[in-house]
């Protein structure tokens, strides 16, 4: 398998995963400027929607969207625990915080990468953030992760996008649960070894 991706981007995602779960697959960055990868080839003949993830199979087969790249890199290694067991309600639990993170959280940054961005367009956009960030904070005061108390796909989605709020000079102290679980999320060796290998942090 091949992973096409873009460093700090929401193709971060799926690098965790592969790291949390000892999957052994290739990486090509994608310069989204250009529309090319590091391999010389053009990006948008392997994903026409011209963003990343992409994720190319052994069959040759393109897939194109972070859950669904996150649940079938989960899925290949059942043993790892990133995902629950097919039709549980914990497995649904898992999904609905995908989800929200993709509607909720994930769209709610698009607005800030438009630039050069009006003061109070950026306000409104920053402030409907801030909403779904004290609804995150609530529900991480009860456990340490998205679904429970063990960390799965959601959380390196969530995580990802949640980690943009420091592009974007936006203050989380406001939410103490939010702010410990990037801490605690971010101390997983394999998520070190993800941000290390998209130079996103300094290696050791």
């Amino acid at each position: 398998m091949k992973l096409y991706y873009t460093p700090g981007a929401c193709s971060l995602a799926p690098r965790i995963i592969a790291c949390e779960a000892g999957l052994q697959i290739e990486y090509d960055k994608v310069d989204l400027k250009t529309q090319t990868t590091a391999s010389g080839r053009d990006y948008i003949r392997i994903n026409p929607k011209g963003y990343v993830p992409a994720l190319a199979l052994h069959s040759g087969d393109i897939l194109a969207e972070v859950p669904v790249i996150l649940e079938y890199l989960a899925d290949q290694v059942p043993a790892a625990r990133l995902l629950p067991k097919l039709g549980s309600l914990e497995r649904y639990r898992v999904k609905e915080w995908l989800d929200f993170t993709g509607a909720e959280l994930h769209k709610g940054f698009d607005p800030l990468w438009t630039a050069p961005m009006p003061p109070k367009a950026r306000q409104l956009a920053v402030s409907h953030l801030q909403r779904r960030f004290a609804y995150l904070d609530q529900c991480l005061r009860e456990r340490s992760y998205l679904a429970g108390e063990h960390f799965t796909v959601a959380d390196a989605y969530c995580f990802t996008v949640l980690s943009w709020s420091r592009f974007h000079r936006i203050d989380l102290s406001a939410h103490p649960a939010v702010t410990a679980y990037m801490t605690r999320v971010s101390a997983r060796p394999m998520v070190k070894h993800a941000l290390e290998a998209e130079g996103l942090i300094a290696q050791a």
